[in-house]
This record gives structure tokens, C-alpha cells and sequence, in this order.
């Protein structure tokens, strides 16, 4: 029998001094109160409950192991409540793993609305481009960008598409022309992202032609912020997600190149260990930044830039 239950059982029969009475305030019958008793007191050896036809009183052990198992429930519900407070009011420390540019972009709004809401939580962000185990690195959610998601273990939560784009700034169009088809690319400077899928290719399409062009950048680097930067000042062409250039083409800082050329899209996830009993810190994180997503509905504003095809 569950000895959590042969605890209250006893407790409530010490507190009556009287089955039935014990039995009516459990809620079961005076049969189940005596079985729980009875498997109490055959495990653990002693008689606890000394009973006449008139009365019901404690041994003395009964007495000690009473005052014991009080002191264990209370315990008991005690943790319960610091748990149910916890899934009340969250608090702890909750570590989320991202790029750099989607947490500038996307992660601090999010982050300063939710501490704002939940103020025990801590948050400890850690940044890298490169993919990070979720496991191995102690993260409780991490953002991936990524054209297929390989890992089976995690659980996956889709945020949004995202298209990846070809952009230059208006000074370095003008001072150097603007690409007609794929292969212009190769006369042009390009800022490369070292940890794409495929770093050295291109792979377009338009119209169910499909092309695949070598690439050489005369900067490779592992930041999209960097490049970003370095296409703004027109040292080149850039190959980005819209989220990360988006605002810029909006605004003419960029011009899209070959606008109507398609790219692989990218999918962006939130990965975390299992839906099972999450803690609440790490569900209501979630769902901010999905209700942040889709208040703003970014995917549409990525689509509708200037040049889509």
C-alpha cells in the first residue's frame, strides 16, 4: 500500500480515536481505514493501536510513531506548497541559449516584458551562433535558425519562417553595378556567413530553374550583425535572413540584389527538453515570445519587403 496514504490513515485515527469517525473524515469506508492500519503495523513490526469494544487508544509507540508521521506530512505539504507557490508566482533562474542577432532583435523586448511580469525569475542568456546541446550546455529553451532541425530528442515549437535575402547597400551598387543573374556574383565583393548549411554554394531558384553557384567571400565571418554592418558601410553584398536585414531594406539603407531569385528559407524553432512538466518559468517563456511573434506577425512583414518575389 501507498505509505503516504498509511501516514494519513494513522494520523487522522490517532487525531478521531475512533475508526469510523477517522473513516468518515478520509472519505472511505472503516474496512479500508483498518486494511491501511493493519499493513502499517505489519511493516513496520509493533502494534500501534490498542482496541477494546469500547475504546481506541495508542501504544506508546503508536504514540511516538504518531507524533513522527505528523511531523512527516507536515513536511509533505509543506514541499507541495513551495511547489504550487513556484507554479503560482515562478521564480529561479531560466537559461536561454540564442544568436546574437536574434537576441537583440527579438530576445530583449520579450525578456524586459516577461521580467516586468515575473520578477523572481533570473534570466541567464547565453549567446552563440554556433548550435548548442541542450543537454551539455544546462539550457532550458534555446532560438534555432535552421533549415531542418536534426535533433529527435528536443521538443520543437515553430516560431516562424524566415526567407534569406541578398542585399547591398545603394553606395556599393552604384560604385560597382547591380548583379543581373547568379553567376554576376562571382565579379562582386561578398560578406559570407562562415556557419551557414553550406557557406561555399548558392543554391537560387525562379520559375522552377534552379542554380547552384560557388562563393568567395572577400569577408567570412561567424556574426550576422558583423556582416550586417559591413554591407551597411558598403564593403559588399550580404547574404542574411530577412529578420536580420529586414529593417534596413525597409528603410533603403539595403537594396535587395537578384529580388527575383528565391533562397532556402529558414525555420525558426524554440527547442526545449520536453513538454512533460515544464517547469513554469520556462512554459510562460515560451509562451511570450510566441504571443510576441504573432502579435507582431513578423513572417508576413518579411515577406511583403520591397523586391519579393
Amino acid at each position: 500500500m501507498d505509505r503516504f496514504t498509511e501516514l494519513e490513515v494513522f494520523t487522522k485515527i490517532a487525531e478521531e480515536a475512533n475508526l469510523s469517525r477517522a473513516a468518515d473524515a478520509l472519505g472511505i469506508s472503516v474496512s479500508g481505514v483498518s486494511r491501511h492500519l493493519a499493513s502499517l503495523e505489519n511493516r513496520l513490526g509493533v502494534r500501534l493501536v490498542q482496541r477494546t469494544t469500547r475504546q481506541l487508544y495508542l501504544t506508546p509507540e503508536g504514540e511516538s510513531f504518531a507524533a513522527n508521521a505528523r511531523e512527516i506530512l507536515s513536511t509533505m505539504r509543506e514541499a507541495e506548497a513551495s511547489v504550487s507557490m513556484v507554479v503560482a508566482q515562478p521564480r529561479g533562474t531560466l537559461r536561454i541559449g540564442a544568436s546574437l542577432s536574434f537576441g537583440l532583435l527579438h530576445l530583449m523586448p520579450v525578456i524586459r516584458e516577461f521580467r516586468a511580469r515575473h520578477p523572481l525569475v533570473q534570466i541567464d542568456l547565453k549567446i552563440s551562433n554556433r548550435y548548442q546541446d541542450l543537454v551539455e550546455s544546462g539550457l532550458d529553451i534555446a532560438i534555432r535558425t535552421r533549415r531542418v532541425e536534426m535533433d529527435s530528442s528536443v521538443t520543437i515549437r515553430k516560431l516562424a519562417e524566415t526567407r534569406r535575402l541578398i542585399a547591398a547597400s545603394p553606395d556599393y551598387l552604384r560604385e560597382r553595378g547591380m548583379p543581373a543573374e547568379p553567376k554576376d556574383l562571382s565579379k562582386h565583393d561578398l560578406l559570407l556567413y562562415s556557419l551557414a548549411d553550406d557557406p561555399d554554394h548558392l543554391s537560387l531558384a525562379r520559375n522552377g530553374e534552379l542554380v547552384r553557384i560557388p562563393l568567395t567571400g572577400q569577408m567570412i565571418c561567424n556574426d550576422g550583425q558583423i556582416l550586417r554592418q559591413a554591407a551597411l558601410d558598403g564593403s559588399g553584398i550580404i547574404i542574411q535572413p530577412a529578420y536580420i536585414v529586414h529593417a534596413d531594406i525597409k528603410a533603403g539603407r539595403l537594396v535587395r540584389v537578384l529580388p527575383d531569385w528565391e533562397l532556402p528559407r529558414l525555420t525558426m524553432n524554440l527547442a526545449f527538453p520536453s513538454r512533460t512538466h515544464l517547469p513554469a518559468r520556462t512554459r510562460l517563456f515560451i509562451n511570450a515570445l510566441v504571443e510576441h511573434f504573432a502579435r507582431h506577425d513578423f513572417e508576413a512583414d518579411w515577406n511583403a519587403l520591397p523586391g519579393a518575389p
